[in-house]
């Protein structure tokens, strides 16, 4: 029992002992205690269960690793401390902080200073009227604005951290900061001040001499001066525009590079992709992802696009859209140099004219914009195809190469005339040679072939001009138009309101007019113009040892009798379904008629006579048939007669 008492009266004692020690002035942990170095004065006092150390003069404090210098302090319960003039608190060889006055609590380890504050660390400064350090943390924070200097920058903030251990400083609210390329605004940042470089943590704006950046994310390093730009980030540069999800940049390499959503505009270009890559030295794009580079009137489509601005070329890869009015073309891919003002596309080329009605399909296009040259060659079915519209239904025309040019490129002056008849006399179509900027000559070689519903044609090369509406054959040519059949040396088709409105043979023409699908009425001259109304044959002057042969028919429109006619000039008209109605004998006939039973009707065959029925175009399919010269010819066995004319 007395064990007990004696237990229960040691383990009072110690409590006791305990609570008088929490109640003794000054008898705070060791850890907390600011011991005081050196001062001139000290006054010493105590009131209560408080202690004061008045100090004056060279003050110097110290608590751990921490001093601290003023003009005068004092000091309460060796824990609290107030500072004042020429305070100065220092911790390590690195930092040093400058103030007016001082508190300085020893158990927290808070000191906060007031008045013209400076904070030094190695090369960086911070310049406040109120500044909270914490010794343990080594972390200095602010309130009340505060201004940062760290080599050539100057940062500035109403709230602030900066950490010495880390070098890292946080600015918050009304951020600006002014360095020696650029100024900034912001809502709130980080700043490593070894590396320089900048975080962003919310709205920023950044603005050197030309250009001006807004970004919500990102960073910017301003050692090296590259950065990052992301969250709605936008750019601006006098008339150019930019927007993406990330912008980056390198002032070294002035390299810029959009990502994600990325458009570049200025009064001239527009690119919009996934990805744009500005190099601004060399002046070139490279856009990829749902590409698109537009530059005045041309634009451009296509999955990756290059486009050097300083050379004037681009190439792009993927399918390819490009329009410059009043062209437009597709391709798997393209490219084109300015410096020699061609281009080239390839893969599924689809080029449209749309101000002279005409679309060429090719494997490949070899284009100049200037004069608006365009030179085709194969094609899905191995040859290139042009189609344009002629009596409102679509004319196709296939050839080994398809070239175009602007007619206005073409050297000549004035008015050429094509003129046919006795001592050429007779003009029959006038050639502008100082066409339209839209008009276009085109030229179809070799083996041209031309398919329309009501309208054939095939010959070596062709040559096809928009603003004469004027087609001109070469090469063994032959047109065929319902039941009539025109061959010469040269053959002009011209078209009015895009019909045809006449056929103009030149040299050897020979015209060849299957009636009822069994005889055929020929025309033979040295030259021949035929007369179109609403695309039916009405009229044919022939001139030059004209030769006629046509089958007569009464009223009934039984057959009479055939008749060959020969005639230096002649006049023929036709009526429906391109019947003989009237002929004319210029200058004295000399006339034949023979029955029809009596007649060996292929005696009656003029000289250079032929009807290539398996040369003709059947369909549009049939313009990509190569025929060779042989073939071309048909023989006469192939020609189907009846009894009669077998007779």
């Amino acid at each position: 029992m007395y064990r007990q008492l004696w237990l229960f009266g040691v383990m009072w004692m110690l409590i006791g002992i305990a609570q008088l020690q929490a109640q003794t002035p000054g008898a705070s942990r060791e850890g907390s205690r600011v011991k005081i170095l050196y001062s001139d004065k000290s006054v010493y006092e105590t009131r209560g269960e408080t202690t004061i150390n008045r100090l004056k003069g060279k003050v110097e404090l110290k608590q751990d690793s921490v001093y601290m210098y003023c003009d005068s302090a004092i000091v309460e319960n060796e824990t609290q401390v107030y500072a004042y003039g020429n305070v100065v608190i220092q911790q390590g060889d690195s930092l040093k902080i400058f103030a007016d006055e001082a508190q300085y609590d020893g158990e927290s380890k808070i000191a906060n200073l007031l008045g013209r504050v400076i904070l030094v660390n190695g090369n960086r400064k911070l310049y406040t009227r109120r500044l909270d350090y914490r010794t343990d943390t080594r972390v200095a924070y602010y309130t009340n604005n505060a201004t940062m200097v760290s080599d050539s920058l100057s940062l500035k903030s109403k709230v602030g951290f900066y950490y010495v251990a880390t070098k890292q400083a946080q600015f918050r609210e009304n951020v600006t900061a002014v360095g020696p390329r650029f100024s900034l605004k912001a809502d709130s940042l980080n700043y490593n001040t070894e590396t320089k470089v900048v975080d962003f943590l919310g709205p920023t704006v950044i603005t050197n001499d030309s250009s001006k950046v807004y970004c919500e994310d990102g960073f910017y390093d301003t050692f090296n001066n590259r950065a990052e730009f992301s969250g709605n980030a936008q750019y601006v540069k006098k008339d150019q525009q930019a927007e993406a999800d990330t912008i980056t940049y390198d002032d070294n390499l002035k390299i810029y590079s959009l990502r994600g959503n990325a458009r570049v505009e200025d009064s001239t270009r527009l690119a919009i992709g996934n990805l744009i890559r500005y190099d601004e030295l060399q002046d070139t794009t490279f856009l990829q992802g749902n590409a698109r580079y537009r530059e005045k009137e041309q634009d451009i489509n296509s999955e990756v696009i290059s486009y050097n601005r300083k050379k004037g070329t681009f190439k792009t890869l993927g399918r390819t859209y490009v329009s410059d009015p009043p062209n437009l073309m597709e391709a798997d891919q393209m490219g084109f140099d300015d410096a020699t003002g061609l281009g080239v596309a390839t893969g599924n080329v689809m080029w449209r004219d749309t101000a002279a009605d005409l679309s060429i399909n090719a494997n490949r296009a070899d284009y100049g914009k200037k004069n608006g040259y365009l030179k085709a060659s194969g094609g899905s079915r191995g040859r290139p195809e042009l189609i344009t519209i002629v009596e409102g239904d679509s004319l196709f025309l296939s050839a080994d190469t398809l070239l175009a040019v602007k007619a206005d490129s073409l050297p000549g002056k004035g008015k050429d005339s094509l003129s046919v008849g006795k001592n050429d006399s007779l003009a029959v179509v006038q050639k502008d040679t100082m066409p339209s900027d839209t008009s276009r000559i085109l030229h179809a070689y070799h083996n041209a072939r031309i398919y329309k519903r009501d309208f054939q044609a095939v010959c070596d090369s062709m040559v096809y001009s928009t603003r004469d509406s004027l087609f001109t054959l070469y090469g063994n040519p032959i047109v065929w138009s319902d039941t009539s059949q025109f061959t010469a040396d040269t053959i002009y088709i011209t078209l009015k309101n895009k019909k045809i409105d006449k056929i103009i043979m030149r040299s050897n023409s020979f015209i060849v007019v299957i009636s009822d699908g069994t005889y055929f009425n020929q025309i033979k001259a040295r030259n021949v113009v035929s007369y179109f109304v609403e695309s039916n044959l009405k009229r044919m002057d022939a001139f030059g040892n004209a030769e006629v042969v046509y089958y007569a028919k009464d009223d009934s429109g039984a057959y009479v009798g055939v008749n060959k006619t020969e005639c230096s000039e002649m006049v023929i008209r036709f009526g429906a379904q391109n019947a003989v109605e009237k002929i004319t004998f210029i200058t004295d006939p000399k006339s034949v008629l023979s029955p029809m039973g009596t007649t060996n009707h292929r005696t009656l065959r003029l000289k250079g006579f032929r009807w290539e029925v398996d040369s003709r175009p059947r369909k549009r399919e049939d313009i990509f048939v190569v025929l060779t010269p042989q073939s071309r010819i048909a023989p006469a066995n192939r020609i189907k007669l009846n009894s009669d004319e077998e007779k």
